[in-house]
């Protein structure tokens, strides 16, 4: 498996710095927070985009994927979400990403057959764009949708192979479902894993890996019994707990432990 690490950790560094980390510390590829204030993301003029592209080549670090902010079940216009979506899966086709992110955030008081039939229809509608640019559109394990069974409600409808999951193991693990169980749920559909580490369902500030209560071993053991090929990420949410450890120091201790991970479960 390949890993690689979130610039949510490393919230606004410049593409240079996030690239010397990650190849400093022994990471393959990087997923790309795509925020207006972060330095990728959909406003990015073509020349900008052309020396990300370099930058990256030179570097021989891949960009895994674009992390979107697009929620595709939330109520409202269908129009406004796809043209979000259509931006990223451009960004991502001028990058050479094969992924791109999406989130489901449906309102709490959405009916669930409702918020699954409208996510399922925005992202039948983005596979088609994604499928002409070469580009896959991943729906995250996340807030209302938050385990494999969630997200299988709204990827089986949708049927296209360029739609897909990203397996985040933070919010399966929230929504008391097995790792072997997500993974028989997503395994089909699954782009990549984002891994993390956290003190309690009640305590989400990131850890080091490890260092918390998340069944890493466990997914990694799932994964590599059923000869899963894929990308690791470590999804570590410094931007949005900002007393937490730095990401930078952390690195080099969570590729080994992910390495260790791997080299048990071979």
């Amino acid at each position: 498996m390949k890993l690689a690490f979130s610039t949510l950790g490393v919230p606004g560094l410049p593409v240079p710095e996030v690239l010397a980390l990650a190849t400093a510390h022994g990471y393959h590829g990087v997923e790309l927070r795509a925020h207006p204030e972060e330095p990728v993301h959909p406003g990015l003029s073509p020349a900008g985009r052309a020396e990300t592209a370099a930058l990256f080549g030179a570097a021989g670090i891949e960009v895994l994927s674009l992390a979107g902010s697009v929620r595709v079940a939330a109520p409202g216009d269908d129009a406004a979400v796809l043209d979000e979506i259509r931006g990223l899966l451009r960004l991502a086709r001028d990058l050479g990403a094969p992924f791109v992110r999406v989130l489901p955030g449906a309102d709490p008081d959405q009916p669930r057959e409702e918020a699954d039939a409208v996510a399922a229809r925005r992202l039948g509608a983005a596979a088609e764009d994604a499928a002409a640019l070469g580009v896959h559109v991943l729906l995250e394990t996340h807030d209302s949708h938050r385990t494999g069974a969630d997200a299988i409600r709204v990827l089986g409808p949708v049927g296209h192979r360029q739609a897909g999951a990203v397996w985040d193991v933070m919010h399966t693990w929230l929504g008391g479902e097995q790792p072997a169980d997500t993974f028989a749920a997503l395994s089909p559909h699954l782009g990549y894993v984002q891994v993390k580490d956290v003190a309690s369902a009640e305590d989400t500030t990131p850890l080091p890996l490890g260092a918390g209560v998340l069944p890493l071993t466990e997914c990694v053991d799932v994964l590599c019994r059923h000869n899963w090929d894929g990308w690791l990420c470590w999804e570590y949410e410094k931007r949005r707990y900002e007393a937490a450890a730095p990401l930078p120091d952390l690195l080099a201790a969570g590729r080994d432990h992910l390495a260790r991970l791997l080299g048990e479960a071979a």
